[in-house]
């Protein structure tokens, strides 16, 4: 089981569990502000972005190429930024914070 801490657009702090399934599901099940995932997590629409917390990048690791690619569609890309529908839940993810990414 990981919980995990969203922020969500309007800088509300939200905390949810879960052991399976991606992050993004898991926002949208618990009506996270901001996060859409409109293509169903796939990774064609960048509508799941977060910021992931600077102490948290080696929890959740880095972006493919196919993420790192739709990201750079997104004007508000950091060196923090991941689509949540590309981080599969797991305990490792326990206790991680991700910031809805201004719109």
């Amino acid at each position: 089981m990981a919980k995990i801490t969203f922020i969500d657009s309007n800088k509300i702090e939200i905390t949810v569990e879960a052991d399976s399934g991606s992050v993004m599901e898991l926002a949208v099940q618990n009506g996270i502000s901001g996060i859409d995932g409109d293509c169903g997590g796939v990774c064609s629409c960048a509508t799941c972005h977060v910021h992931v917390a600077a102490e948290d990048m080696d929890k959740v690791g880095a972006a493919n190429e196919i993420e790192q690619d739709m990201l750079e569609l997104d004007d508000n890309v950091n060196e923090f930024s991941r689509l949540c529908c590309q981080i599969q839940i797991s305990e490792q993810l326990d206790g991680v914070t991700l910031t809805v990414a201004a719109e």
